[in-house]
Parts: C-alpha cells; sequence; structure tokens
C-alpha cells in the first residue's frame, strides 16, 4: 500500500508545474530553491514514480499528472472549506483555471464569465488552446474546467454539449475578385486551393476542412499565413492577405457592411463544443459552469 502523501509534498510539486520552474515555485512559496527540489524528490521516492519532466518549462509525467490533480482538487476543496468557515483572508479570491479556444475566448465566452454572481470573488486563470487540444490540459490536471470539442470525458471529469459553433468562408470583395473571379470555368474548390489562405497556426485544420467538403484538397502552391490570434486572424481577412473561416458572430458585422463576401453562401462548417470539468463539489465552479451554460444557449444554440 502506498504511503500517505504529505500536503507539503503535493503543494510544491503543483507549485513547481504551475510556476514552470523550481526556482520559480521557490519564490512562489517563499523558500529556498533546495528545499523545493528536496520535497519534490522525497515525493517521487515516496511514490515510487517519476513526477516530473525536468523541461523547461517543467512538466508532469503522467504519473505526476495524477498527482497534480489531486494538488489542485485539494486546493479547491481547502478553498471553499475556508469561505464555507468565514475563515478566508480578506478579500482573498478563488482561482479557477480555465481553458478556452480563442475564437469561444473572442466572441461568447468572457459575457458568460459576466454573468458569475460578484460575490463569489472569483479570480480566473484562462488557458487559451485550440479546442481539439484543451482537453489534454484537464487530463494534465493544469486546468480544472475547459472548452473542448471532444464529447468523451476525460477521467474524472463531466462533460455537457454547449453547443455549435459556425464558421463560414469569406474573404473581400476584392480578394475574391482577383482570385475567384468569374470567366475561369474552374469549380471553388481548385479555386480555392490555390488561393492565399489565413490559417490560425499549424495544427489549424478548419480550412482543409472546408475544401475536402467541397471535394478538394490542399493546394502545393497556395501561399499561407499563420496568424494566431482571433482577433487578428479577423484582421488578417480583412485586409485581403487571405480567404478564410470566420467564427459567424465575427463575419456578421463585416458582411453587412460589405467589408467581407461570402464565398460559398450555403455551405459552412459547424463546430460541435463542450463543458468539461472535474467532479468536485465546489460551489464556484458550479457557478462558472451555470454561466457558461447559459450563455452558451444563446450563443451556440444550446446542447451539442
Amino acid at each position: 500500500m502506498m504511503p500517505e502523501l504529505p500536503l507539503d509534498q503535493v503543494r510544491t510539486l503543483l507549485a513547481v508545474v504551475d510556476e514552470g520552474t523550481f526556482d520559480a515555485a521557490a519564490n512562489a512559496l517563499h523558500v529556498t530553491p533546495s528545499a523545493v527540489s528536496q520535497r519534490v524528490k522525497a515525493l517521487e521516492q515516496r511514490t515510487g514514480r517519476v513526477l516530473l519532466m525536468r523541461t523547461k518549462p517543467v512538466r508532469p509525467t503522467e504519473s505526476g499528472e495524477v498527482v497534480v490533480r489531486f494538488a489542485r482538487g485539494l486546493a479547491r476543496l481547502e478553498q471553499d472549506t475556508r469561505a464555507a468557515l468565514g475563515v478566508s483572508g480578506p478579500g482573498e479570491p478563488t482561482r479557477l483555471t480555465i481553458a478556452v479556444n480563442s475564437d469561444s475566448l473572442a466572441t461568447w465566452f468572457l459575457p458568460a464569465l459576466g454573468r458569475v454572481p460578484e460575490e463569489l470573488g472569483i479570480g480566473y486563470e484562462l488557458r487559451r488552446e485550440d479546442q481539439d487540444h484543451t482537453a489534454a490540459l484537464l487530463r494534465e490536471g493544469v486546468v480544472m474546467a475547459a472548452v473542448t470539442s471532444s464529447p468523451e470525458a476525460v477521467s474524472g471529469c463531466s462533460v455537457r454539449g454547449l453547443g455549435r459553433m459556425r464558421y463560414l468562408p469569406v474573404a473581400t470583395p476584392d480578394f475574391a475578385g482577383r482570385w475567384l473571379g468569374p470567366g475561369t470555368g474552374a469549380p471553388l474548390r481548385d479555386l480555392l486551393a490555390d488561393a492565399p489562405v489565413v490559417d490560425f497556426d499549424r495544427r489549424d485544420d478548419l480550412q482543409d476542412s472546408f475544401l475536402r467538403s467541397l471535394g478538394g484538397g490542399r493546394g502545393e502552391r497556395a501561399r499561407r499565413h499563420f496568424v494566431p490570434t482571433s482577433e487578428g486572424f479577423v484582421d488578417a481577412v480583412a485586409a485581403g492577405m487571405g480567404w478564410g473561416m470566420l467564427p459567424e458572430a465575427q463575419a456578421g458585422p463585416l458582411l453587412a457592411d460589405g467589408r467581407l463576401v461570402g464565398l460559398a453562401p450555403d455551405r459552412h462548417i459547424d463546430v460541435p463544443l463542450y463543458w468539461q470539468q472535474w467532479k468536485l463539489d465546489s460551489p464556484a465552479l458550479a457557478a462558472v459552469a451555470e454561466a457558461v451554460l447559459a450563455e452558451a444557449a444563446g450563443a451556440l444554440g444550446g446542447a451539442a
């Protein structure tokens, strides 16, 4: 049987993961780097597992993820208990870590947090990540909740549908006239495949997914721009740098005033989104979940 886990060692491991280095964790805990190293080593000896990869920044191993999840859940329950007993420090905020994709963050997610009662005193740490990868942050114990495209719950988490984010293929009128204008006789899939395109980053597959839906594929000669912020992505398309798939909420005003045109008015891509969170009896986490689901009901059309 594995011996009990000393709480100071568990908290130290969490600090190292959150801060990224042993030195930074030492500053956060007001101890020496040597003390941090000794606590982590003692915890690894006690569990018989290597818990951290000594990289920059430090990352938990698979076994380390288990301990980090335990440490974060323990911290959350401790904070809720102190608040319920009225022994929280004056003005001490409740801290919640949440992973959310860039497009949600730029459109509907912050209004959702605005629904959370102010008296709960929650301080948010938002981690921006693609919706296809936010579940990994839950699995690693880095965040307590996430907006994700995965309907399959991470172990120890609950999952609820939020709705669907609709993406429209758009470009500026000048861009469409230059690259996709009438008279070419070529189908849209071939014209788009060779036209300059804007991608969020190298993992962004949305534009290529749209091409595949037309029966086409990625053009080998196509010029690609990588713009890794939601607002910057919109600005790049609106500047005529390339075509791209924009969330309907961001594309709508630009289509209405003629700055953008739809490239295939009868076509779009819907990306289902889900809310996953740790199964904790936490009033703060429950309040955030309720607010997120309520906002998503209007912005995303309800359950996915």
